[in-house]
């Protein structure tokens, strides 16, 4: 701890020793309790006159959402609630505000900072118990009156928000335990405190009690911000609580304190949070859409109450919303990290899809089509928060998708591999970030990997489940073994050190990222396993033909035996061996084959996992499990293969024999039906090397060949020249390159490739992928193919130089 740290450490054990002292003579008396003025003077998304026109608008443009607001109005006057991703959750006659009634037990009435809300068997699952005390269903309750007139909705809102109030005074119990909760309770009373501003319904002083609530609030979160227990989305939540109350309570005696420091928070945590590329720095997708939820209500609220905007918090939402819309294109959302299971708006669009949903928002306020594209459609959010006006400019866009192409985050280490054709498919790698962050909420999963095809999820991140339970499966869920990736002697990537702490955090080195207009290569290597007795580091390579495969290449290098487990995780669905590998169908249609090759004797089994699709929840899926005691080094390949059918006579992925002459080279070979193949080369230094008919000194080399072993399709990295069968098909005489090239399928002539990897998925430039620079080759690179035929210059090769 530096000193200012140990000062406010300091500070807060001490306040809240007086705040206890307080509260047992009726305190705090806070001096913000007083009328409000006859007519504020700062507005919220909506004033009471446009809460009609806004009604019509959802009734006219999103039926669906009118219907579901009531149905769910009804639910909740039956006191029964859908938290997380628990759904009717009953909670009787009298609701008891202190009960997790998922797991039935009840949190003690107690001094907040005496509450060990993380202590399962004391308290359960804080989260549900906090998740309803965010009072986001009397949100809900305030829409349906307004929506349908019935008083009874309205009743039901206050019945609940005093009793609430009534079994939780100042400061004792769960509900005081975070100041995050603190202000999302608080944005609920603003939001319900807006949309029945002027109606009858409203008791006679509750404009006098909730104004005095909400100073309560206000001082509770201003003394015990998170500015060192969990600087994050806590402290950026906290913020925007701050800066509402004060912006919209401003007759109260701190407002203009209160909106400062909000505001102050918002800012400079939009800086801190996010990193250069977009992304926010927990390596979470849903923290990301958190965070960005958190950061446009409070720009939005600032612009309609004249609060200047700095040009840098619209870059930083504009890149957040490029991450998420570039993500979106080939595919559904892939998952990283921790699923909180919560939202701002709506606490029930918590599920994966419902994560583009900013996009809505964003493209009416940047005017950008392409958000409008991936998001699809108009969100009920966007209505509230923008108006009219924000539908009109939403609708009057186009809708225009930008290119879809492979692209890289590279500051979080987030590498997509995308294509459209025969169908979309998208292939994320998470590798992590370059430089230590906040690790509570990230996973021990460094080079694990999830596809889509046609938009459905095949291979799948297990989500979250829960952060505390009975028997500690949260340990799986962010463990090793839930992921795509390999697993060295059964142990986690990184040491656990609690639910939110991991010791030794891996660290990876990108050594390769190319991307063409016909293949995408990928090479990492990470760190985790580096800690055992024997170190082990773990290399991954992902070449992607597109249109056809992904080869995945394992390397363990290292000393010693070790266990060596790599874990396939599939959807929802079915998993059947076949001859070298696995067919996976979901929906009663084939959608994946799997071919396995190594250098040991491997085994293979298929067992029934868990998959996580929301916070609370857990379905039943398969993983395939492929595991060895070997000794050091070793290595293995696995080739995905998107299928339309499956196939008991599938092509064959094998390993060939390592060349004797020069640099050790290892070799896989695909063979086709149509007795076509395709030959991996994976050279283990730099230098010459030679296997079979083939030589080069390329550190990786592809080659689709023909029938015939003629090359039709090349893809080098690294590498001066090619020669099959002692011709020499590609020479560069100016050094290693990085290239592809392909035979034309009516012409005896080699045909230029012109590369797409200077696509980017987003404007302004800073949002621009990295990517490879494409130039072809010049006088000094000649081509000729296995037949003879030669060529030089500009029209035969594309060179290619990583970024």
């Amino acid at each position: 701890m530096g000193w200012d740290e140990l000062r406010e450490r300091t500070r807060q054990e001490f306040a809240k020793r007086w705040d206890l002292a307080l509260g047992q003579i009726g305190g705090p008396f806070p001096r913000d309790g007083r009328l409000p003025q006859s007519q504020d003077s700062r507005r919220f998304f909506f004033t009471p006159a446009e809460v009609p026109e806004i009604l019509r608008c959802l009734r006219e443009r999103l039926p669906e959402v009118v219907e579901g607001t009531v149905n769910q109005a009804e639910q909740i006057c039956e006191h029964r609630f859908d938290l997380l991703g628990y759904e009717g959750v009953d909670y009787g006659m009298r609701i008891d505000w202190h009960l997790d009634a998922v797991h039935g037990k009840r949190a003690p009435r107690r001094a907040w900072f005496r509450v060990p809300y993380l202590d399962f068997d004391h308290v359960g699952d804080a989260k549900v118990i906090w998740e309803l005390s965010r009072h986001q269903h009397l949100v809900t309750l305030a829409k349906a009156y307004r929506l349908t007139g019935e008083g009874r909705y309205a009743q039901e809102l206050f019945r609940q928000w005093y009793d609430w109030n009534d079994q939780n005074p100042y400061g004792i119990g769960i509900n005081w335990a975070s100041s995050l909760e603190v202000a999302f309770r608080s944005l609920s009373w603003l939001w319900i405190w807006h949309l029945l501003n002027g109606c009858s319904v409203i008791p006679e002083h509750f404009s006098f009690h909730l104004r005095r609530a909400l100073a309560l609030n206000a001082r509770h979160i201003t003394r015990f911000l998170s500015t060192y227990f969990s600087p994050n989305t806590h402290l950026l939540g906290e913020g925007v609580g701050l800066f509402f109350i004060g912006t919209l309570c401003p007759e109260l005696h701190s407002a203009r304190r209160w909106q400062e420091r909000g505001w102050q928070i918002v800012l400079s945590e939009a800086e801190r949070q996010v990193r250069s590329d977009g992304m926010h720095f927990e390596q979470s997708l849903y923290y990301h859409v958190y965070a960005l939820d958190f950061f446009l209500h409070a720009r939005i609220l600032a612009d309609v109450n004249g609060i200047p905007v700095p040009i840098q918090v619209d870059q930083t939402l504009d890149k957040m919303l490029g991450v998420i819309s570039a993500m979106g294109q080939a595919g559904p959302l892939p998952r990283f990290g921790d699923d909180d299971g919560g939202r701002l708006f709506d606490s029930r669009r918590n599920r994966l899809m419902h994560l583009l949903d900013p996009l809505a928002t964003g493209a009416a306020l940047f005017n950008r089509p392409d958000f409008k594209a991936t998001a699809g459609g108009i969100r009920e959010e966007t209505v509230w928060l923008m108006g009219t006006e924000g539908v009109s400019r939403f609708e009057k866009l186009p809708s225009t998708q930008q290119a879809v192409c492979s692209f890289c985050l590279e500051p979080s280490g987030i590498y997509v591999m995308s294509n459209v054709k025969p169908v979309r498919s998208q292939l994320v790698i998470d590798v992590g970030p370059q430089q230590a962050g906040r690790v509570g909420h990230r996973h021990a999963d460094a080079l694990s990997v999830q596809l889509a095809v046609g938009g459905k999820m095949l291979l799948i991140d297990p989500g979250t489940f829960a952060y505390v339970d009975s028997v500690r499966e949260r340990d799986w869920f962010r463990g090793t073994a839930a992921h795509n990736t390999v697993q060295i002697d059964r142990s986690h990537q990184a040491a656990s050190a609690g639910p939110f702490r991991w010791n030794s955090v891996p660290s990876a080195n990108v050594d390769c990222w190319m991307t063409g207009k016909n293949f995408d290569f990928f090479v990492a290597s990470h760190n985790g396993y580096e800690r055992l007795s024997d170190p082990v580091r773990h290399t991954r390579a992902v070449f992607h033909l597109k249109s056809s495969f992904w080869l995945i290449r394992d390397v363990l290098q290292g000393a010693g035996k070790h266990h060596l487990e790599a874990s396939w995780h599939f959807a929802p669905g079915s998993v059947s061996t076949i001859p070298g590998g696995a067919a996976f169908v979901v929906d009663n249609q084939a959608a994946l084959a799997l071919l396995f090759s190594a250098n040991q004797n491997y085994s293979q089994r298929i067992v029934e996992g868990w998959y996580s699709p929301v916070y609370g929840r857990k379905e039943l899926s398969p993983i395939l499990q492929i595991s060895t005691d070997a000794q050091l080094p070793a290595e293995f390949a696995t080739l995905l293969i998107p299928a339309p059918r499956v196939d008991t006579s599938p092509s064959l992925l094998e390993t060939m024999e390592p060349g004797r002459n020069g640099v050790g080279t290892s070799v896989y070979r695909f063979s086709t039906s149509g007795n076509a193949n395709c030959l991996f080369f994976f050279a283990g230094a730099p230098g010459r090397w030679e296997i079979g008919s083939w030589a080069s000194d390329a550190r990786f080399l592809f080659c689709a060949t023909s029938a015939d072993d003629s090359p039709r399709h090349i893809v080098i990295c690294d590498g001066t020249f090619v020669e099959v069968r002692g011709r020499r098909v590609f020479n560069s005489a100016e050094g290693p390159v990085r290239g592809e090239w392909s035979l034309s399928e009516c012409a005896d002539r080699v045909s230029s490739i012109d590369s797409t990897a200077t696509c980017g998925f987003a404007v302004p430039p800073e949002l621009q992928a990295t990517s490879i620079c494409a130039s072809e080759a010049d006088s000094n690179h000649e081509w000729r193919d296995s037949r003879g035929l030669a060529g030089k210059g500009r029209s035969q090769l594309t060179v290619q130089t990583c970024d």
